[in-house]
């Protein structure tokens, strides 16, 4: 059997342990798999004292993470996080030193993507991040391989499993936000500070390396158009139930001629679409191909198995000699794309208002939507919530969203509204 492949890993949390013992565990058949063995040579990690349910001892310890890119490994495994930092110097001196790099890190793709790119290319060397979008499900792969040979039109998805767990919790028990959220916290599905997940941005790091995989162009994190579900009442949940829909935070992102569409939004999902079905902290993914159709790619989206199999899968790649452009084309092919304006985007809309219980408020709200030209399907005035505000819901026929902002914008500042208004977009 052929040398094996030496690796050093950063980062021994939940995912670094998981990898080790992954590589334990399956050893002899990801040898026969890969065509050579895999063993870790080398870690680093911030606490080397510290019980991580492995055995360390056989590995160098380096306490200068940064170094790890200069031990006599072929591949460093970055699993730190954060967008800039070690994170980000490692894998800048790993490549240039011409060592593969595999990392879980969205973030640093998401902001650091196409130099990183750049650099592996110059270098030579592979960089892979299978396990940095939807866990251990290979979309990655799906999109830069199997897919290849299609134009993809629209890529979307649940991309983050903290938000899902929250809303799939308040769908099935009615409960409001806060209180699903500080269950999440104890069962560790959150952050002690959740708002990476719960205000859209990890799943909008994620959603703009998928738009990049997908089209062709260069990762823009920036013009990703995020929000979350901070916002959601369980009143929320029950009225899209009784419309016959369920709640998702779901990210979408399309190129056309009008530029790149990304956006990480609340979204009604009918309960006949197959991500109305995506419960707890599973993640998924729809690529829709001109040649293949519609691919749906759906499985556990985080945690230390999924996560540590990813990684372990882009390592037998890298041994077997297997690996091409990061983002599935030349840097130097990549475009890039400006950001598409939403204004002419055609849709339905959910809106709900806490509105003072009082007369001639639904005649202000429905004047609103008159004058911005926004057709008016249905309305629905539920009784009081707890802080004796009425709730009142509309779902809008379908129209340019232009006109849905230009309504929320004449209702700005209204004396009859308490709070901000909750616009939530229908999935077509």
């Amino acid at each position: 059997m052929a040398q094996a492949l030496r690796v050093a890993l950063a980062g021994l949390g939940t995912v670094g342990g998981g990898v080790i013992r992954v590589l334990d565990e399956n050893r002899e058949l990801i040898a026969r798999r890969a065509g050579r063995p895999i063993d870790v040579i080398a870690v680093s990690a911030r606490d080397r004292s510290k019980d991580r349910g492995v055995d360390l001892s056989r590995f160098a310890w380096v306490d200068d993470t940064a170094a790890l890119a200069e031990a006599d490994a072929d591949v460093v495994v970055e699993l730190i996080g954060g967008a800039d930092g070690p994170a980000l110097t490692l894998a800048r001196r790993a490549l240039s030193a011409g060592r593969h790099v595999v990392t879980a890190n969205k973030a640093m793709l998401a902001h650091h993507g196409l130099e990183l790119a750049g650099a592996a290319e110059a270098s030579g060397a592979a960089l892979k991040f299978e396990a940095a979008v939807a866990g251990g499900i290979p979309v990655i792969k799906g999109l830069r391989e199997g897919a290849a040979a299609n134009a993809i039109a629209r890529v979307y998805g649940i991309l983050n499993g903290t938000c899902n767990f929250i809303l799939s919790k308040m769908e099935a028990e009615g409960r409001d936000f806060a209180d699903v959220l500080a269950e999440a916290q104890a069962l560790g599905y959150a952050e002690a500070d959740p708002s990476f997940d719960i205000d859209g941005v990890d799943a909008a790091h994620k959603l703009s390396i998928l738009a990049s995989l997908a089209f062709g162009t260069a990762p823009a994190f920036a013009q990703v158009a995020a929000s979350g579900i901070r916002h959601l009442l369980a009143a929320d949940i029950a009225e899209a139930a009784a419309l016959g829909y369920r709640v998702r935070l779901v990210g979408v992102a399309e190129a056309d001629s009008a530029g790149l569409f990304q956006r990480v939004h609340a979204h009604l999902v009918r309960f006949d679409h197959p991500l109305a079905h995506v419960t707890g902290a599973t993640n998924a993914v729809v690529a829709e191909g001109n040649f293949v159709g519609r691919l749906l790619f759906q499985g556990a989206g985080a945690g230390e198995g999924p996560t540590a199999s990813a990684v372990v899968a882009d390592l037998i790649d890298i041994a077997r000699g297997e690996f091409g452009p990061p983002f599935a084309m030349p840097v130097a092919a990549l475009t890039e794309a400006a950001a598409a304006p939403s204004g002419e985007r055609r849709g339905r809309a959910y809106l709900r208002f806490a509105v003072a219980d009082r007369v001639g408020v639904l005649a202000e709200i429905a004047a609103a939507m008159r004058d911005a030209g926004v057709s008016i399907e249905s309305l629905i005035q539920r009784g009081a919530l707890a802080d004796g505000s009425v709730l009142v819901a509309i779902v809008t026929h379908e129209g340019p969203e232009r006109c849905v902002a230009a309504a929320l914008e004449r209702l700005r500042g209204s004396q009859s509204l308490n709070g901000e208004p909750m616009w939530m977009h229908l999935l077509d």
